[in-house]
């Protein structure tokens, strides 16, 4: 990528001037913490706590996931028809509600209730995207966009770790902890109240039919992101099942460390860049940089190997996300920020059965030559979808 040195803090210090952007991007890291931590916290709840098994805390991880998958657009719909406050007090509610209960239900009944929490957990990884494209102006949308999937990447490596130590050091009262970040979070959303239309674009504006902007690029975009989602789950299980074989766990922390900070690094390079690759090259190129993990070995080579997988995770979910962003029209911009947010959760959703499977029956290089051949090939159909060439901008 060109022009990524000399102007690259320039750059993102242009960005962070932008009116709000900077306050944005710190309440929106705070609000997304414990969102990624409902996972891991619910898990061991579930097996640890109630003593139910991994298979028990499966299901009620997996309702969550569902109930976000399916709530995200109808909560993109709300705000896009009613404004973000009146969403996010729904929201902060359900979720009150849900956590106070949490120490309370069986397994049994607590898989539909995380499913209802699912359906209403706050907007805040949409919120900010959707701000993002509606508020800032469009020369800087790839910085910002470019610095939000840093902001994620770093919020789902601290997010899960905050999970694991509230539920193995409050056992029974750690849920009312996760449910008071919950709402002191989405108080702090509701408080900055960012905007998530263009100034003059009012709310209750009908919206535009789903079939004039759902289609062609959009739906690549969507497709790209799960596939790069897919490509990072089971890259993530494969990498634990390696090292589990070896009895290497232990290095897994400093492996994802290096897989997070290639990430990071690839986000910032691509940020500055003046003319980056296009969303379906960025995806073959985190394809191709994954494929060596499979190669597996003692876990300083698996280490090594995540390098250059990682430098394209955060640009490939960048440039979809821009695309999203981009394309969204504004007074329907609610549900395709949502509909983003369902891409990453159907990612995950599909990525983890897939792989755990490949991996018991087969091996873990199975699993991640699996996910090469998917992304693979949604890249390749968003090249031809939307004409993009290796050397081409694409946008």
């Amino acid at each position: 990528m060109a022009g990524t040195t000399g102007g690259a803090v320039a750059t993102y210090r242009a960005v962070l001037r932008l009116p709000g952007l900077a306050a944005l991007c710190g309440i929106g890291f705070a609000a997304r913490l414990p969102v990624t931590a409902v996972g891991v916290f619910l898990t061991l709840h579930v097996a640890v706590d109630l003593d139910r098994g991994f298979a028990a805390a499966g299901l009620v991880g997996g309702a969550v996931t569902a109930g976000i998958a399916l709530g995200a657009p109808l909560l993109g719909r709300l705000i896009d028809h009613r404004g973000l406050r009146p969403v996010l007090l729904l929201c902060a509610v359900a979720q009150t509600v849900f956590w106070a209960l949490v120490p309370l239900l069986d397994a049994t009944t607590l898989a539909p209730a995380a499913l209802a929490a699912g359906l209403l957990m706050p907007p805040a990884f949409s919120v900010v995207r959707q701000s993002v494209a509606a508020s800032v102006p469009a020369e800087h949308h790839r910085p910002a966009f470019a610095l939000d999937a840093m902001s994620v990447e770093v919020t789902y490596a601290v997010g899960p770790a905050l999970g694991t130590l509230v539920a193995l050091t409050l056992p029974g009262t750690g849920a009312w902890v996760v449910g008071a970040a919950f709402v002191l979070a989405t108080a702090a959303l509701g408080w900055l109240d960012p905007p998530v239309r263009p100034r003059g674009v009012p709310h209750g504006e009908r919206p535009p039919p789903l079939r004039s902007w759902l289609r062609g690029p959009m739906l690549v975009a969507l497709a790209a992101t799960a596939a790069a989602i897919l490509m990072l789950t089971a890259t993530e299980l494969s990498v634990v099942a390696i090292l589990t074989g070896r009895g290497e766990t232990a290095w897994f922390a400093l492996a994802n460390t290096v897989w997070c900070a290639a990430s990071l690094l690839g986000g910032w390079i691509y940020g500055a860049a003046r003319r980056p690759p296009p969303t379906a090259v960025l995806l073959g190129f985190l394809a191709l940089g994954s494929l060596p993990v499979a190669l597996g070995g003692p876990w300083w080579t698996v280490t090594l190997l995540l390098v250059p997988a990682g430098a394209f995770c955060a640009p490939a979910l960048a440039a979809a996300a821009e695309t999203v962003g981009r394309l969204a029209p504004d007074a329907a911009r609610g549900v395709a920020t949502g509909l983003h947010s369902s891409a990453l959760m159907v990612g995950a959703t599909i990525a983890s059965p897939l792989a755990g499977v490949l991996i018991d029956a087969v091996a873990p290089a199975a699993a991640i030559g699996a996910a090469v051949v998917i992304t693979l090939g949604v890249a390749v159909v968003a090249a031809v979808v939307t004409g993009t060439r290796a050397g081409s901008r694409g946008r």
